[in-house]
């Protein structure tokens, strides 16, 4: 895929112990933002071939499939709408979860969208413009906010983020 946009933090606790939550694919309602629930919509519940199904405040719903699974580290998870494809303004999208030991009991996470945008030279466009930025803000909230829940156990409510965001860019 042509673009990518990560984000990277450190989480204090051990990553076998951060691993237990990311493997539970049911979690992400809690630390996403938009997104009021989660449910899982294969038998399997982990590894390559599980899939969910996560809803937006609209309704909206957007399939998610891993088709990586690294045990123990991350996972590489397909955004798509059914058999449609990818949602828009995407051609393909694929989101990465990606844990590796940071060192004291801490664990590092790299959130990362890997994507290629639809509409040929208009979606190059938007993407250089105006989207980038935006891409990069909402996967830098999403790692904040599974830190602030990995750390926690409570679910990040939108009027947290904001704090959430302050914090992190006084941390960097």
């Amino acid at each position: 895929m042509k673009h990518e946009a990560a984000a990277r933090v450190v989480i204090n606790m051990p990553r076998e112990q951060a691993w237990s939550l990311l493997k539970d694919l049911s979690l992400a309602h809690n630390y996403v933002p938009g997104i009021t629930h989660t449910e899982i919509t294969t038998e399997k519940a982990e590894g390559p071939g599980a899939s969910r199904r996560v809803f937006q405040s609209s309704g909206k719903g957007m399939d998610e499939t891993i088709v990586e699974w690294n045990e123990g580290h991350g996972f590489l998870i397909r955004l798509h709408r059914g058999e449609k494809g990818a949602p828009p303004p995407f051609a393909n999208a694929a989101f990465r979860y990606r844990l590796d030991d940071a060192g004291h009991n801490c664990t590092a996470l790299t959130t990362s969208l890997m994507f290629d945008m639809r509409w040929g030279a208009l979606g190059r466009f938007l993407h250089s413009r105006l989207l980038h930025k935006t891409f990069r803000g909402v996967i830098r909230d999403v790692a904040i906010s599974m830190k602030q829940f990995y750390e926690t156990g409570e679910p990040v409510k939108p009027e947290q983020l904001k704090q959430l965001r302050i914090n992190a860019r006084q941390a960097a």
